[in-house]
């Protein structure tokens, strides 16, 4: 071969090499619905920290639904590089499965859930039907919007924090599932997740209550305007850890394992925290917590350590098929 052949073709393959190295990496976060809004700022914010401290571009794809549904989904084999949900049981599906390491919630702070936040109600505006506390949803006559405890953590935690607050008045286990009996009687909608639930609540008008998270709320008044529901916080709610793991299965055939750890390790910086309380979702920052007073309502706040063990725990007793929620609630 001559050497102007030669010098040629290692120019191409150089270019090649070039080429392929600037083009962006992509990292796909397998989330839960709610949280579509939030994931949509701070995907931006971190692409631009990213080009900011590394000169590399990237890009991130989100896909949402019920957090149970997800983590099926991902453990079936959606190449989600991360996972951010809002209950553990999800991620210790996958971890148990083998697609999340054993150790998920060693690798970042605060036990891998770099935000929490709390179940209230949405009612309708001037609040007609006089909702103040759990007690109301299980009135006769007051149609109740939920999300299904079994395809999504907003309704593992909206029927835990019923329990808690039972709990918390000193109700004995009978009454407390009497209680959720009525409250689960009342139900118009079992959605399969957060989104569903404010569709049928908002766009096809069922019910006069619904539960969900704090963070919704931003949504729905960006969504559909501001005054178009009334926010009641209950006297007692629980506090719902969103935790996140590295999809170790996906980043090992990408190659994304740094980039999924950047990804998640930003949420805990300032700027994701900030990001965090405008959305209504409950900062881990201390500093950040207390410059968006405003935004979190005071309200007694238990946690599921405290009442049920863990979310392992409960969800053995009452989410697993057979378990306290099967009996008390009938497909309708």
């Amino acid at each position: 071969m001559k050497p102007i052949f030669k010098t040629i073709l290692a120019g191409i393959a150089l270019a090649g090499s070039s080429l392929a190295g600037a083009q962006a990496q992509t990292l796909l976060n397998a989330s839960y619905d709610v949280a579509r809004e939030f994931y949509k700022d701070y995907n931006a914010a971190f692409v631009a920290h990213y080009k900011r401290t590394t000169g590399k571009d990237v890009k991130i794809d989100q896909a949402h639904g019920g957090s149970s549904a997800q983590a099926r989904a991902v453990a079936d084999g959606l190449d989600a590089d991360v996972v951010t949900m809002n209950t553990s049981t999800d991620i210790e599906f996958l971890a148990d499965r083998g697609v999340v390491a054993k150790d998920w919630t060693k690798r970042f702070p605060d036990n891998a859930a770099p935000t929490t936040s709390t179940m209230l109600f949405l009612v309708r505006n001037g609040n007609p039907k006089g909702i103040k506390d759990w007690d109301d949803l299980a009135r006769p006559g007051v149609q109740v919007v939920v999300i299904n405890p079994k395809t999504g953590g907003n309704g593992r935690y909206t029927y835990l924090a019923a329990l808690g607050y039972m709990k918390k008045k000193g109700a004995t286990d009978a009454q407390a599932q009497e209680f959720l009996a009525k409250m689960y009687k009342n139900v118009q909608v079992l959605a399969r997740g957060g989104r569903d639930a404010t569709t049928a609540f908002l766009q096809r008008n069922t019910g006069d209550v619904l539960v969900t998270f704090e963070s919704e709320v931003v949504s729905i008044n960006k969504e559909f305007g501001e005054g178009k529901v009334d926010v009641v916080y209950p006297s007692i709610s629980i506090v719902a850890e969103n935790p996140v793991a590295v999809v170790e299965r996906t980043v090992a055939k990408k190659g994304t394992a740094q980039l999924a750890k950047d990804y998640l390790q930003y949420l805990y910086s300032d700027e994701g925290q900030e990001i965090a309380a405008k959305h209504s979702i409950r900062p881990r920052s201390a500093a950040v917590l207390k410059k968006y007073a405003g935004t979190f309502k005071p309200i007694k706040l238990f946690t599921v350590q405290e009442l049920f063990g863990s979310l392992s725990e409960a969800q053995k007793v009452y989410f697993n098929d057979g378990g306290q929620f099967d009996k008390i609630y009938t497909v309708k």
